[in-house]
């Protein structure tokens, strides 16, 4: 299998002649027109269950406490408003593709983005709620190792009954597709992994380890097909990858939850407390089965600096987290 998978995307058509600026551009005029999309749904208690036994175990939130009324958690909202497309529409790698570009510059990466809450506004598990999407940017960029890309700004505002409680500004690398790139991607990486180094210490670490049943539940819980985090043949022969990928957002939750434990109180209260806003950019992988280092430092007032690195030296999210 890994040998057709190799020919396929090393023997297809190159890429096209459009340029990243004019594929950019002509995304912006096909939505400089177009509403924001407004979909409203039942914030299921069951599946923010599902997610805090999909999490690390040091969660502040007993499973058993979760029912309808409890409050949605910062951050844990990624499991809820999921894409819905039927699979005939989704990427070749398995991505929705309902905000893609025009191609060849078609394969998402989740760049990073902010995360801003309203002070009071909680939403619950068991309430209906209303998501408002609107494209907000797209621009060419290039890459350093000089490869052209699109990078779309989409922001999602959320709410209840009582208003808007959050807006999560995302933003979204597309480089082009497999089929239309020539060869197999060079990596970044080599399917053994380079020699460990000390963790940077600091004053807040935690140490995680996923592992690919992690993954493929949050892939389930987030209804992402995107095939880096579950399918192992795909990474290593066709993105050359060393193993399964992450999920950002799944380190996103990760991140935020251990701010909320390290930094303000534990148990129910815990719940309910959310940060003023947070800043993050993914800028490396991290891989299934390796450790890999959460720290919170360099406090001031109320803003914390953050950082996600892995056991061999890379940074792979740097941010920021600011308290109310």
């Amino acid at each position: 299998m890994s040998r057709i998978l190799r020919r396929l995307y090393s023997t297809a058509s190159p890429a096209s002649s459009i340029s990243a600026a004019d594929v950019a551009a002509q995304f912006l005029a096909r939505y400089a027109s177009t509403p924001p999309l407004i979909r409203k749904q039942y914030l299921d208690a069951n599946q923010l269950q599902l997610l805090h036994h999909t999490l690390p175990s040091y969660s502040t939130h007993p499973v058993q406490d979760i029912n309808p009324g409890s409050p949605i958690p910062a951050g844990h909202h990624l499991v809820y408003f999921t894409p819905s497309q039927p699979l005939s529409e989704l990427a070749e790698d398995g991505t929705d593709t309902s905000y893609n570009p025009a191609p060849p510059f078609t394969r998402r990466m989740w760049a990073g983005g902010e995360l801003e809450w309203v002070q009071g506004a909680t939403m619950r598990a068991g309430e209906e709620a209303w998501e408002e999407t609107e494209v907000k940017s797209a621009a060419a960029k290039r890459t350093r190792a000089g490869e052209d890309m699109v990078v779309v700004g989409v922001e999602k505002r959320f709410g209840n009954a009582g208003g808007l409680c959050m807006v999560d500004r995302r933003n979204w690398i597309f480089r082009p597709s497999l089929s239309s790139a020539g060869s197999v991607p060079k990596s970044n990486t080599i399917h053994a992994p380079p020699p460990t180094v000390p963790f940077p210490s600091g004053p807040k670490t935690l140490d995680l380890i996923q592992t690919p049943e992690s993954l493929f539940r949050f892939s389930a819980l987030t209804f992402n097909g995107h095939k880096i985090h579950y399918n192992r043949e795909w990474c290593r022969e066709v993105e050359g990858h060393r193993d399964l990928v992450v999920h950002g957002p799944l380190n996103l939750i990760c991140l935020i939850d251990f701010w909320r434990t390290a930094v303000h109180c534990k148990g129910e209260a815990a719940g309910s407390l959310y940060p003023r806003r947070v800043q993050y950019r993914n800028t490396s992988p991290v891989y299934a089965n390796e450790v890999y280092r959460v720290l919170l430092e360099n406090e001031t007032e109320k803003v914390i600096e953050a950082r996600i690195v892995d056991s061999f030296g890379k940074t792979a999210l740097i941010g920021t987290i600011e308290g109310f």
